[in-house]
Parts: structure tokens; sequence; C-alpha cells
């Protein structure tokens, strides 16, 4: 059984969390109010990641406006075919103050968006960009993972590379890990048919794990059917720390510590 949010709040202990992946700009509701309740939850950063150039530059400005925000640049895989327009922009954005990683990018073969070649190449350029600013990668991957590990195996896949809400099973889980890479569990963790996925973050070293809610899709239980939100990445690390058989406590410390380390927040 999953535990409830009541077995973190309320204890009298102090544990917090960083959302290190989720979607200020595409919340419904004042972001004020979001960032209010994430804090009241106990969620001390949050990691806002842009799909293209405009949520881009809009991450960049939550950042330089909230002590406790930080920004990822990037062109999500379904927005590849607009590189040639906004890649130039998005090169300019990586620059500024308080941008700690490159992405979201990578492939999706499940939707197929934009063709596979325009997403391998955009895919290609974000890495190039992570090695020549030394920001961290965010990875987006679904139903690619064999070309995913070829484009980082020939591109050679940066130092502080994350997979974000990683979807995969063990195998993939052990490919990623074996190439240096860190896993982020989004509340996927948590719905009852994401056997695989917990399978994966049971065999993911604490120190390579970190949590997400990528707000506001993929809300965790008991929260399904609403709008997600950085608040609820503490029910995401609750339903971790179960998958996982570890304390709740570590599971908050060393998610908090990676994200802290692996973003340089």
């Amino acid at each position: 059984m999953i535990r409830g949010i009541e077995t973190v709040t309320g204890t009298g202990e102090e544990m917090t969390w960083i959302d290190s992946h989720c979607h200020l700009q595409m919340l419904d509701v004042p972001v004020d109010e979001v960032l209010a309740r994430s804090r009241d939850a106990g969620v001390e950063g949050v990691v806002c990641v842009g799909t293209d150039l405009e949520s881009s530059a809009t991450a960049v400005e939550l950042a330089g406006r909230e002590d406790d925000v930080w920004a990822a640049v990037g062109l999500h895989p379904h927005d590849a075919a607009a590189r040639p327009a906004e890649w130039p922009g998005l090169v300019e954005l990586s620059t500024a103050d308080r941008v700690v990683a490159v992405g979201e990018t990578g492939l999706d073969y499940f939707y197929e968006h934009s063709p596979r070649d325009e997403q391998i190449a955009s895919f290609r350029l974000h890495i190039q960009l992570a090695h020549e600013r030394d920001l961290a990668l965010v990875i987006h991957s679904r139903d690619a993972w064999d070309d995913t590990f070829r484009v980082l195996g020939e591109e050679v896949m940066p130092p502080r590379t994350i997979v974000h809400c990683f979807t995969g099973g063990p195998i993939e889980a052990e490919r990623a890990l074996a190439l240096g890479a860190h896993l982020s569990f989004s509340g996927i963790v948590s719905f009852k048919n994401a056997d695989d996925v917990r399978a994966a973050a049971a065999i993911t070293p604490i120190d390579r794990m970190l949590v997400e809610t990528d707000a506001p899709f993929l809300a965790p239980v008991p929260h399904r059917g609403r709008k997600n939100e950085p608040a609820f990445v503490v029910d995401v690390g609750v339903a971790l720390a179960d998958a996982t058989g570890r304390d709740l406590e570590a599971v908050a410390e060393s998610t908090r510590s990676v994200a802290r380390t692996l973003l340089r927040l």
C-alpha cells in the first residue's frame, strides 16, 4: 500500500524536497499560488523546464523572479521540427543566469509529432550545447531507447545527464546507469500498472535517482485526475520510497542532495 502524504507532514521533522522537473508555465493557475503550496508542502526548489523557445524564455523569467526556481531550456522532441527557427534563440537563452540544464530533449517515437530525423538532429545539438555550456542534459525518451542510447554514445553523453520521467524497466535502467546517467522518477511510479517502472527504481542506486512531478502532467496517487503541481512531488517521493524499500527520510535527503549537486542549484 502506498503511504499517504500525512506520513510526510505533521511529524515535527524537517523533510524537504526538490522537484527536479516541472512546467510552471503550463499551469492554468497563478504561479505564485502554486509555489506557495509547494513551499508549504516542504518543496525547497523546483526546476522549470522549457519545451520550445517561448516556454524556455518564460522559464528563465520565472527563475529570475523566484529564489527557489531554476530553469532548463530546450526543444521537446515533439517540437523538433521547429529547430531551424528556434535554435539560435535557445542557444542565447542557455547563457542566462539560473539556467541549469539543456532540455528537455530526446526522442519520442510514441507520438512522433516531429519526424525521427528531425528529432535526432535536435537531440544531437542539445547534447553538444550541454557540453559547450557545461550544463546538465535533460532527456525525454519514449519508445525510442535504442536510438536514444545510440545517439548518446555517438555524441558522448555529458557527465551530468538526467533521464527524466523514466518510463523504462530494469533493462533500460541498467543501460542508462551503465552510461553514467541519473534517473528521475515521476508520479508514474505510483500508478497501478507501472510495475516495470517500480522494478527499475528498485535497482537504481539511491545516489543516482531524483524525483519530479512533470507538472501539470502525471499527477501521482492520490491526486489522479487532477492537474499536477510541484507540491505533489512529496507523494512521488512516498511512492518511490515504497517501491525501493527505503526510508522516506533517506529518499528525501538523497534526491534533494543529488538534484543540488547534479544541477548545481
